[in-house]
This record gives C-alpha cells, structure tokens and sequence, in this order.
C-alpha cells in the first residue's frame, strides 16, 4: 500500500489544517520540550498534509525509520513486526470536518500528528525497536503481551511527565485530541507516579477518555523502566519453562 497524495480532497486539507493549528496552539505551552522540538524537525505544517515521501527521506536521515502505510488497525503480531523493523504503522485517511472531535478509530491526524514527530528522536525510537523485539519475543504469550501493551497505552498512547514542576504531554493519543488535551491536564482524572509494575498491571478502556494516567519524571525515566519491563516479562518466561522442563 502507498499514500495517493494526489486524491487528497479540499475537505481533508480543511481537516488537516484545523487540526494542526488548533493542537499548536495549545501544545505550545502544555506538551514536552521534545515533542516541540522533533514537530519542528519534521517540518509539519497547517498549509500542507504530510507526504510520506518526503517524512520518511526525514526519518531515513535522522534515525532510519519508515513509514507504513495500512488500511487501519492492525493486529499485535504485525505492529510488533513493524516496530522490530524500524517502520511505524500509519493510515493515509482524514476525519471529515463533521467528526473533528471523536473517531472510532485513529486517523492519519492521530497516526502522523501525534507519533510521528518523535521518531526523529533517537532515544524515543530506540525505545520503540525494543517494544517491538520484545512483542515478537513473545508473540504466542498473551499475558505478555498484554503487558506490553498496557505500557504503550499508558505511555506512548496516553503519558504525561513533569518539566520544570508542570504537567506535559507527550503521549500521541492526547497530542492528537483537543478534548483530551484539555482533560489530562485538568484535575478532574488520577495523576499517579509512574510505577512499572503497576503501569503493566492496569487496565485501560481504548473506546473512552482515560479517568488515570502515570507522571513520568523524564523521558529517561521511561528509557530506564524498558529494561524492568524485559526483566518482569523475561522472568515471567523462564518461570513458565523451568515449570515444563520439571
């Protein structure tokens, strides 16, 4: 599959555009440092919809991924594959502009606006190559993966950390929406320090606004807890063929 540039309609540059300027305006002041940083480096703009060709000559320079173009969702095995090879899954389609506020299922906005700009950092797309190595580990273990996918949920989809004393975003599926945007930052939902063992441990609702989400410190904070994440799935593994073996 390819993006068809050229089929890109009036309504969907509309679309592309309101977006874009709205969540500007109000990430500039509430989301993290790298995500500002990496926006500017990926060159996204409200007067033109992302070419994937001209993304990935960015992502190839930067940190070698890639772009890959589906239809929508993909299932866990393929999205690990994805990640394990430095590609990152995104759809080409646009919310029409009756729909601005709430999808069934994520759009290009979300995919490419809320992701894609930090994929030219390296340290967060190293992060992304281990999620997706140790999702292919272990494909056929669905505790496991389970896990790993309550902590990409609670961080890459929906985390925040603290700068400078303030809450920021960073998490792609509240960089892409306005309402959540607003929302996570409020009082009204759980803060609560990020812990891995209880970021694994938790369970999330994908159809509704999250009510909790997890403080990291730093992004290093984050680099730091993968290696915990190995270390409880990986033990979890090896308990599990010691069991057989006796």
């Amino acid at each position: 599959m390819k993006q068809d540039y050229d089929k890109y309609s009036a309504e969907d540059k509309a679309v592309w555009s309101t977006l874009f300027n709205r969540q500007k305006e109000l990430l500039e002041k509430n989301a993290a440092p790298e995500f500002l940083n990496a926006l500017e480096e990926i060159k996204f703009s409200s007067e033109k919809i992302p070419d994937f060709r001209e993304v990935d000559a960015i992502l190839m320079a930067k940190t070698g991924w890639s772009l890959e173009v589906v239809e929508g969702i993909i299932n866990e095995q393929n999205f690990f594959n994805l990640l394990s090879n430095k590609k990152f899954p995104a759809t080409t389609w646009l919310r029409k502009l009756n729909e601005l506020d709430y999808l069934p299922e994520p759009d290009m906005f979300h995919d490419v606006f809320g992701h894609v700009p930090l994929l030219v950092n390296e340290e967060y797309t190293t992060l992304f190559e281990r999620i997706g190595r140790l999702g292919v580990k272990h494909s056929h273990d669905t505790k496991a993966l389970h896990q790993l996918g309550r902590f990409y949920w609670f961080t890459i989809e929906f985390g925040l950390l603290k700068f400078n004393g303030d809450l920021k975003i960073y998490g792609a599926g509240i960089i892409s929406s306005n309402s959540e945007s607003k929302y996570a930052l409020s009082s009204i939902p759980q803060h609560l320090p990020f812990k891995t063992h209880t970021v694994l441990n938790t369970e999330f609702e994908n159809d509704k606004i999250q009510n909790k989400y997890f403080i990291l410190d730093s992004f290093n904070q984050l680099y730091k807890s993968m290696d915990e994440v190995e270390s409880i799935i990986d033990e979890k593994l090896t308990k599990v063929n010691i069991t057989i073996i006796v």
